[in-house]
């Protein structure tokens, strides 16, 4: 696995390879705000079994789109207002949201599932490398079952065998995001994490139910 390190280069040399090796069909580790995340192009095939494979993750666990912008995640959910008030809200920021599937995004994103997760990472050097990429099908950087990686150098070893590792050194949050669903009518919590769901709760002006 090629290496870079984020700290000793610029950001927009970095987000340039970066988005050569996404181009080129590889599976890239990049940081976000909360852990580090394994992604390729949402529309690469190959790429996409290739994350299934390199982090033996079950495949009936879906990809989360990610995006350098709120403008651009509200193409994905134009008819979903409480995903757009918590967007504007809380994004660029540690949190997920799962909506219905827009039609022209691929089932092999998202497992067969008739949602997709959303996310907008508040990470300067992620926010470059999605401008250079464009959304990024991913999921976080660690084989499935172990912790996700945060930055710690004791845990590179345990990172998946991706095309290229871009080394930002440790995250912001260093905990993973609050994913909530907002396919129905009631908001449910899917993970908690790094915002309380009693933020988001007054933000909502709602109760948000747990996951069943």
């Amino acid at each position: 696995m090629r290496t870079i390190d984020a700290r000793s280069d610029a950001p927009e040399r970095i987000a340039e390879q970066t988005a050569a090796a996404v181009f080129a069909g590889g599976v890239v580790i990049f940081p976000t705000d909360t852990v580090y995340g394994i992604g390729c192009d949402p529309t690469n095939q190959a790429a996409l079994d290739r994350i299934y494979v390199l982090k033996n993750r079950p495949r009936h666990k879906p990809l989360a789109l990610h995006f350098a912008t709120v403008a651009e995640l509200g193409e994905y959910v134009p008819d979903n207002p409480r995903a757009m008030s918590l967007a504007k809200k809380f994004l660029p920021g540690p949190l997920t949201l799962v909506v219905r599937k827009p039609r022209f995004v691929d089932f092999r994103v998202t497992a067969g599932l008739p949602s997709v997760s959303l996310r907008v990472p508040a990470h300067p050097l992620c926010w470059a490398i999605l401008d250079h990429t464009g959304p990024l099908a991913a999921t976080s950087a660690n084989v499935s079952g172990s912790a996700a990686y945060s930055g710690r150098p004791f845990l590179e070893a345990d990172l998946p065998a991706a095309d290229l590792f871009v080394d930002a050194g440790p995250t912001p949050v260093g905990q993973e995001s609050t994913i909530l669903d907002l396919t129905d009518h009631q908001t449910r919590v899917i993970r908690t994490g790094a915002i309380a769901l009693a933020t988001l709760e007054e933000a909502l002006g709602e109760s948000i139910l747990g996951f069943e």
